[in-house]
């Protein structure tokens, strides 16, 4: 089964077929896809400016794609490097039981569904990259009240995700399930709330 990189090669090269280098954009949404497949593939599609159906984009738009994801891969992959440094720190000084980042973190390993998105049409408009910087950085502090990606504050606990976790806050502006350890308790009893609001109304 080829990798990343060996995909990402033959998206750029100009010798392989259009089908094959289409093709091969959407293998790499296999190994990495932050909003989960069918969302990334809707977001590269129209940030580079083609269809997700059209079997025969401009060959510059896919490389367009390409480097965005490209890009954002190597944010995360940079974030996953400092986070398994700072457990294997964490287990030397004698913690060994993991947090409840680190529990999300076991869900997202490898990148898929980081910022995941239930509805593929609806997800962030920002570059991938800024995204994970945006959603990594509120990994990094303490919990807050909106969504860490676009600052919505309209959150909505959905159940039968198509995801682990199966349940969780949904941001209504952005689409992504925002990860647990980024709110605080209260906003995360408020979306909750919006839920069983929603579901009397």
């Amino acid at each position: 089964m080829a990798g990343f990189r060996s995909l990402a090669r033959q998206v750029r090269d100009p010798r392989c077929d259009l089908a094959l280098r289409r093709y091969s954009l959407r293998k790499c949404l296999e190994r990495f896809a932050p909003y989960g497949h069918r969302a990334t593939w809707d977001h590269l599609c129209s940030r580079a400016g083609f269809g997700p159906e059209d079997r025969s984009p401009d060959p510059a738009r896919l490389v367009a794609a390409l480097d965005e994801l490209e890009e954002a891969r190597s944010v995360w992959l940079a974030y996953e490097v400092e986070f398994a440094h700072r457990r294997k720190k964490e287990k030397h000084d004698g913690l060994r039981r993991p947090g409840s980042v680190d529990d999300w973190h076991r869900l997202t390993w490898g990148g898929f569904g980081v910022a995941w998105c239930d509805d593929p049409r609806v997800h962030p408009r920002e570059p991938l990259a800024e995204v994970l910087r945006r959603l990594i950085s509120a990994l990094e502090r303490e919990p807050g009240s909106g969504c860490p990606v676009c600052d919505g504050a309209r959150l909505t606990w959905k159940y039968d995700l198509a995801h682990e976790p199966s349940s969780g806050p949904v941001c209504a502006d952005c689409g992504i399930v925002v990860p647990r350890p980024v709110l605080t308790p209260e906003a995360l009893a408020a979306a909750r709330r919006e839920r069983r609001l929603l579901v009397s109304a």
